[in-house]
């Protein structure tokens, strides 16, 4: 079993000095992979609720005027810092970009650091923020949908070509492609829709909030669909993270006989020096990865 690590460009760890002493130690401490999250803003006052509130309220679980980086530029800084750990967005709002230029950015990091970038994908949650943008809230995940199957095209062909209901182009080229040829999409959320996500056109499920037993349930269900839609469990890698619940290394045993193939560590409460990352990066590896690699 591998263990990643979330989240880089966020709060505290959207400082570059501490990206660097994250990403850097990260890598030298054998984790596997290093998400970077994406609001393009959020607002004070909403009424969507955010699924992973820990309380009745529905809320964001972090002040409104938080640092979150863009994940892309946060992920190439740590491309440049480091060799060979997965680079991950935990969770790029597909449907916020416009296709054409998130094909490009993807395949540039990906590019750029090697062939080491996946692509977390989810739908979004937060309908204020679409509304700011300008972008329907309502279709979203059809949107989605498409604009994955468009990318895809640019990623794979010499002249790309699609036309859906929300992405038109003809003939068009689009370069650099990914460096292994097909980049990787992995699909967030834990609700129907969003497992069913993963089987039918996912390369890999991101599922945040949890438990082990939580985890067993879902990956059944993925394994089931993956079934109906004549793809193989091999077809897919399944990641799932605790969040803020506290974790145990016989928890990492029941995630492990529950099917995933890494646990992600949020790293909310970040040191906020180079000496303290460092300090927490190497309990997490002793507590965590060491015994990870045994399972």
């Amino acid at each position: 079993m591998k263990i990643g690590l979330s989240a880089i460009g966020f709060g505290t760890l959207a400082a570059p000095a501490l990206i660097r002493t994250v990403v850097t130690g990260a890598e030298r401490l054998n984790f596997a992979t290093v998400w970077a999250p994406e609001h393009v803003v959020l607002l004070d006052r909403y009424t969507s609720r955010y699924p992973y509130s820990t309380g009745s309220s529905g809320e964001f679980l972090a002040p409104t005027d938080i640092a979150i980086n863009d994940p892309f530029p946060t992920l190439t800084f740590a491309a440049a810092c480091t060799s060979r750990i997965r680079l991950a967005t935990g969770i790029c709002l597909v449907p916020e970009h416009n296709p054409l230029v998130l094909a490009k950015t993807v395949a540039t990091v990906d590019f750029l650091s090697g062939g080491r970038v996946i692509l977390g994908a989810g739908i979004g949650w937060l309908a204020e923020e679409f509304q700011a943008l300008g972008i329907p809230f309502e279709r979203r995940a059809h949107r989605t949908r498409e604009y994955v199957e468009a990318m895809r095209r640019l990623w794979r062909d010499a002249h790309s070509t699609f036309s859906g209901e929300f992405v038109h182009f003809e003939n068009v080229r689009s370069y650099p492609k990914p460096i292994r040829g097909k980049l990787p999409v992995w699909f967030g959320g834990e609700s129907g829709p969003a497992l069913r996500r993963v089987a039918e056109y996912g390369d890999g499920w991101f599922g945040l909030n949890v438990s082990p037993e939580e985890a067993a349930s879902k990956i059944r269900r993925i394994e089931q669909l993956l079934r109906e839609n004549g793809r193989q469990r091999s077809d897919v890698e399944l990641a799932v993270s605790p969040y803020l619940r506290h974790i145990t290394v016989d928890d990492l045993r029941r995630y492990c006989d529950a099917g995933a193939d890494e646990v992600e560590l949020v790293f909310l409460e970040a040191p906020q020096d180079e000496h303290g990352i460092v300090q927490q990066l190497e309990r997490l590896a002793r507590e965590f990865v060491e015994p990870a690699a045994k399972l």
